[in-house]
C-alpha cells in the first residue's frame, strides 16, 4: 500500500525528534557533572540525616565536655547548626542556580517593560525573589529599568524584593524555624515590596532621580542569547554554590557563633523583657537599630533564631531581620549615585513603616 509523501515526511520528522530526544537524554546521563551530582546527593542526605548523632559524638566523646554546662550547650549549638545551614544552602542554591540560567538582566527588563501600576509592582516583586541581583547591582539595574520605561515604583518593588527575599534568607529560615515561618517571611516581604513600590509610584517622585539618569542610554550587550545545554545548567548550579556559599559561609559561622553565645549565656527573662510582646517599643526600636546596620541573611538569621528561643517575639524578630537585610546601608550609599537624598529618605521611611506594621501585626497574632 502506497503511503502518501506528506505522511512519510511527518513520520520522518517525529522519528528524528524522538531520536534527538533519546540522544540528549543519553548525553545527560553520560555527563560527568550529572554523574557527580548522582554521587553527591546521597552523601548530602546521609550527612544531613545523621548530623545530630555526629554532633553528640564530637561533643561528648571527642571534646569530652561536661554535659549541661553553658559552654557545652553553646559549643553543641555551634557544631550542629553550622554544617546544617551550610548543607541546606549548598543544596538549594545549586537548584536555584540552575533555575537562574533562564533569567538575565535583559530578560528581567523585558518582562517589566510596559508594565505599570499594581500589576507591575506584583510582577517586579516576584521577579525579585528568583533573580540573582544584590545591592551591588542596584545602579546598572536601575539605569536599565529607566531606559526601557519601567515606572519608578515598579523599579523600587524589584529593588526591595531582590535583597530582602533571597534564597539564602528562605533556606535559613526554613532550616532554623520551619516552613511556616519561611512562608510568613516570603509573604510579608512581598507585601512590603509591592505596596512600598506602589506608594512610591503614586507619589510621582521622578523629579528626585538624579538628572543624568534620564540622559543615560544603556547598550544592548545583553541581547545576545547563549544557548544553554542541560550540562551547562548543572555547571551553573555548581558555580552558584561555589560563589554564594564561598561568600557567605564566614557570615554563617560568625552569626551562629554569636547565636551560640546568646544560646548559652544570655538569660531568657532579659531577652523577653527587651524584645518580647510586652515591650511596646520593641518593634520600632528593632527597626531603628536594624536600618543602619549591615549584614546579609546568612549573618543575621542565626542570631534571630536564638533571640526567639530566648524570649524575643516573632514580630519583633521579623522586623529586626527585615530592616537589616532589606534596608542595608551599602545599598543606600550606592543608590545615592542615582537618587537624590529626599527620595532615598522617602524610600527608607516607607519600607521601614511597612516593616513596623508587619512587626506589630505578628506580635498581635502570635
Amino acid at each position: 500500500m502506497h503511503v502518501p509523501l506528506e505522511n512519510q515526511i511527518e513520520d520522518m520528522y517525529f522519528s528524528s525528534k524522538i531520536l534527538k530526544t533519546n540522544r540528549m537524554n543519553f548525553q545527560i546521563f553520560k555527563s560527568r557533572h550529572f554523574q557527580i551530582l548522582l554521587l553527591l546527593l546521597p552523601v548530602w542526605y546521609l550527612v544531613y540525616h545523621y548530623l545530630q548523632p555526629i554532633t553528640d559524638w564530637l561533643v561528648d566523646r571527642v571534646l569530652k565536655l561536661e554535659s549541661g554546662t553553658r559552654l557545652t550547650e553553646a559549643v553543641r549549638f555551634f557544631i550542629f547548626e553550622t554544617p546544617k545551614v551550610v548543607l541546606l544552602l549548598a543544596l538549594i542554591i545549586f537548584f536555584v542556580g540552575i533555575v537562574r540560567t533562564w533569567f538575565s538582566p535583559e530578560n528581567t527588563r523585558k518582562l517589566l517593560e510596559g508594565k505599570s501600576t499594581f500589576a507591575g509592582n506584583v510582577l517586579a516583586s516576584l521577579l525579585g525573589i528568583v533573580t540573582p541581583f544584590c545591592s551591588c547591582s542596584a545602579i546598572p539595574l536601575f539605569l536599565g529599568f529607566v531606559e526601557t520605561g519601567v515606572p519608578l515604583g515598579v523599579t523600587f518593588s524589584f529593588l526591595i524584593a531582590a535583597p530582602m527575599i533571597n534564597e539564602v534568607a528562605i533556606i535559613l529560615l526554613f532550616g532554623l524555624f520551619g516552613w511556616k515561618t519561611a512562608l510568613i517571611y516570603v509573604v510579608t516581604g512581598l507585601v512590603i515590596a509591592i505596596f512600598s513600590g506602589w506608594i512610591i509610584g503614586k507619589l510621582k517622585l521622578e523629579h528626585w532621580v538624579q538628572d543624568w539618569v534620564y540622559q543615560t542610554q544603556i547598550g544592548n550587550a545583553g541581547d545576545a542569547k547563549e544557548v544553554q545545554t542541560f550540562a551547562s545548567r548543572i555547571v551553573s548550579g555548581y558555580q552558584a554554590v561555589k560563589e554564594i556559599v564561598g561568600k557567605v559561609w564566614i557570615y554563617v559561622a560568625i552569626g551562629i557563633a554569636v547565636g551560640a553565645g546568646v544560646h548559652g549565656y544570655v538569660p531568657q527573662d532579659y531577652m523577653g523583657s527587651l524584645m518580647g510582646k510586652s515591650a511596646w517599643y520593641s518593634v520600632p526600636l528593632s527597626v531603628l537599630i536594624g536600618v543602619p546596620l549591615y549584614s546579609n541573611a546568612a549573618g543575621i538569621i542565626p542570631i534571630v533564631s536564638v533571640l526567639i528561643e530566648k524570649g524575643a517575639s516573632l514580630g519583633t524578630s521579623l522586623a529586626f531581620m527585615m530592616s537589616v537585610i532589606g534596608l542595608s546601608l551599602p545599598e543606600m550609599i550606592i543608590l545615592k549615585k542615582v537618587l537624590k537624598l529626599p527620595l532615598i529618605l522617602t524610600f527608607v521611611g516607607i519600607v521601614a513603616t511597612g516593616i513596623m506594621i508587619v512587626g506589630f501585626l505578628f506580635n498581635a497574632i502570635f
